[in-house]
């Protein structure tokens, strides 16, 4: 390379925000993916609050995730952003139809939060954040960030801690709701708790990351090494080539 095919003091920072934002959509989902979490909630909360009636609902809610997934899949999206939303509001279905309790919709989505936050925070501690596993693949540098960039280790525990202390915020929120609230409170908070703490989330892991140091491509570097094995072979194969030409 060149100097001038080097990028530019400008140009790095916004290849470097372009992959980052890649790899923030592919992980979490992106607008649509937070909308497709938060709308069938507050259907199933809206059809309650006029009916009453936890099968109608809790298939209205059924019905509207099932379409989402379906325009995720004619768009050719990803799948597990497809079928995630779908199973989280199936589960949730069937808890709420077969308890009687309209509460139970929210129950699964409950637990999960809950123990994410849980994971997010342990795995912190133990030296493995949940979020450098997350995201580690889509930067390509697969696990390098835990062994020779420890900066960047540094920036995913942060993150993964904020991310495990603002969901178990969230899960003392909606949990007493959940034992001593009706079922239209706890749907409407579900909903207002819904993005703004994903948001938080994203907000703070966007900051960490953007002060740590750049992710190795580990890719790229096995590439290399493969690239410069098959050129050693050829150059191995050329010589003796010519060595046989000089013998004949």
């Amino acid at each position: 390379m060149t100097p001038l095919d080097k990028p530019t003091a400008d140009e790095a920072p916004a290849a470097d925000t372009e992959v980052t934002k890649a790899a923030f959509l592919e992980a979490f989902g992106g607008v649509r993916g937070m909308v497709e979490t938060t709308v069938p909630g507050l259907v199933f909360v809206l059809s309650y609050t006029v009916n009453r009636d936890i099968h109608v609902s809790a298939i209205a809610a059924l019905c509207l995730s099932a379409l989402m997934a379906l325009l995720r899949l004619a768009r050719r999206d990803t799948l597990k952003h497809a079928f995630s939303g779908v199973f989280g509001v199936a589960i949730g279905a069937v808890f709420a139809m077969m308890s009687g309790d309209a509460k139970n919709f929210y129950l699964p989505g409950m637990l999960y939060t809950l123990g994410l936050a849980v994971t997010y925070l342990v795995s912190s501690a133990a030296g493995w954040p949940l979020l450098g596993l997350i995201l580690g693949p889509l930067f390509r540098e697969n696990l390098s960030w835990r062994t020779r960039n420890p900066g960047r280790k540094a920036a995913y525990t942060k993150a993964s801690y904020a991310w495990g202390l603002v969901l178990l915020a969230k899960s003392a929120i909606t949990f007493p709701i959940y034992f001593w609230g009706d079922a239209t409170q706890l749907g409407w908070l579900r909903v207002a708790l819904g993005i703004p703490p994903f948001l938080l989330c994203v907000y703070l892991t966007w900051i960490f990351l953007a002060k740590a140091p750049a992710p190795i491509d580990v890719i790229a570097e096995m590439e290399a090494e493969e690239e410069r094995e098959r050129a050693a072979e050829a150059a191995a194969k050329a010589a003796e080539a010519r060595q046989a030409a000089g013998e004949g």
